[in-house]
């Protein structure tokens, strides 16, 4: 929600906390896009990890969060300085909407780029996963 106003919802798929720093480039979106989209996460019939997000026909909402970025290695304020300026993490992050819809095969939905907003999760699982376009060898 911005503004007490939904942006983006779906039902079962994947929410996706995309962080941009300064050194992420296109390779970097058409890898991840192509990762989350078929990463088999899902349970099969016997409730093993064997079907990605278009196997059950789920879709994806795609919310911006610099503060992944953040480093908490000195004092007791996180600094950003990791996380890409919106100029070039703008650009990045509405690629990473085109890449993901095509790789899904419908429309993803956002949130608000920069907006303060109120994400809400049911994490069915739970299953949280951290990719890094950085250590993908």
């Amino acid at each position: 929600m911005v503004n007490d106003e939904t942006k983006g919802q779906i039902g079962p798929g994947l929410l996706v906390l995309l962080g941009v720093t300064h050194t992420d480039t296109e390779e970097d979106v058409a890898w991840l896009s192509k990762k989350i989209v078929q990463m088999r996460i899902f349970g099969d019939d016997e409730g093993k990890m064997n079907r990605c997000v278009t196997d059950v026909g789920g879709n994806i909402l795609l919310i911006s969060q610099f503060t992944l970025h953040a480093s908490t290695k000195k004092g007791n304020r996180p600094s950003f300085v990791e996380a890409a300026r919106p100029e070039l993490a703008v650009p990045l992050y509405e690629r990473m909407i085109a890449a993901l819809g095509r790789e899904l095969g419908q429309s993803v939905k956002t949130g608000v780029f920069g907006a303060d907003m109120k994400v809400t999760l049911l994490n069915d699982g739970p299953v949280t996963i951290i990719l890094d376009s950085k250590n993908k060898v």
